[in-house]
């Protein structure tokens, strides 16, 4: 490689194929079909620029269609038969619930699932405590992946819905007994306020917005609060740092830009990125979801006695 030239990330398409509550049954036509659970979901999908590989009665089939885009002036749930108001789904050992929401989500990411699991994986790899932070942790899910595998976390979001829906997932997956403070506030002033009191933090989960406000109408736009907020996580980086996940929703994003966000964070280790992808059950088309980058230390550090970092809360 030429010197001074950056090292491009490994960039791969990541799957997750471990599902049984969850499956993408098809797409196209700017449509996915799924099914949540016992029920199936057509939601809007730009990326799904084909015909769709079943025929029409698969799709007539669905319970619930969403209307209208994220730019649409009116969009909302179509209910073609009885669903409950929410439903339990589980992915290995977590469980939560589901439901429709005004955005079209259901609160639950399904391409996130391999992240659930490398996440776990870091942790269990060392034999120390490990101290997870998670921004804009919506329902809890990585959450909770963190906190089985014996972290104790920091699960962070504006919306007190979403925080209060991240607490009875915890219930429902039988870990109420596990380390997790749950904060609503803002993220950046969260952190900020962090680095103000010296707390610190092995690992962080990152599941920005393009766009969103604060409790108190603090304004998040992507491209120029992302390196802002990177900058202050140095601020409260262990000395041990274990991992990074960073997943962007913005089509506008690359890969390799966080990437290469993520490395002027971290300097060494690890980077790998590229894009969540959903498979259809026909496996004749892969569905792009979002861009990620995951870093990881070359060699996990196992703390002694005094090089414990101290937390203070």
């Amino acid at each position: 490689m030429t010197a001074g030239r950056e090292q491009l990330p490994h960039l791969i398409l990541l799957s997750a194929a471990d599902w049984e509550d969850y499956e993408l049954l098809d797409s196209g036509r700017g449509a996915k079909l799924e099914r949540y659970g016992p029920y199936r979901v057509i939601r809007p999908e730009a990326q799904a620029m084909w015909q769709a590989a079943s025929p029409e009665r698969e799709w007539n089939s669905a319970h619930l269609v969403f209307h209208g885009d994220e730019d649409a002036a009116e969009r909302g749930w179509e209910i073609k038969k009885a669903v409950e108001p929410r439903w339990k789904m589980r992915y290995k050992h977590l469980t939560f619930w589901s439901q429709p929401t005004p955005f079209r989500h259901l609160g639950v990411f399904p391409e996130q699932a391999d992240h659930w699991d490398w996440i776990g994986d870091r942790i269990r790899s060392v034999k120390r405590e490990v101290r997870v932070l998670n921004l804009f942790g919506y329902t809890g899910i990585a959450t909770l992946a963190a906190a089985a595998a014996g972290a104790a976390v920091t699960h962070v979001d504006a919306s007190k819905k979403a925080v209060a829906w991240a607490r009875d997932n915890q219930a429902l997956s039988g870990l109420s007994g596990k380390p997790i403070r749950w904060i609503v506030d803002d993220a950046l002033k969260f952190v900020q306020r962090e680095e103000r009191r010296g707390a610190v933090y092995d690992g962080f989960i990152l599941d920005p917005p393009k766009f969103g406000r604060g409790p108190k109408g603090e304004l998040w736009k992507l491209e120029e609060s992302l390196p802002t907020l990177l900058h202050h996580l140095k601020g409260i980086r262990s000395s041990a740092p274990l991992f990074v996940v960073l997943t962007v929703y913005a089509l506008r994003i690359s890969a390799t830009a966080i990437s290469s966000a993520l490395r002027d964070w971290a300097g060494g280790g690890t980077i790998t990125a590229g894009e969540t992808v959903l498979v259809d059950r026909s496996a004749q088309h892969t569905l792009s979801t979002s861009v990620f980058a995951r870093w990881a230390a070359d060699k996990p550090v196992e703390k002694t006695q005094s090089q414990s970092d101290i937390m203070i809360s």
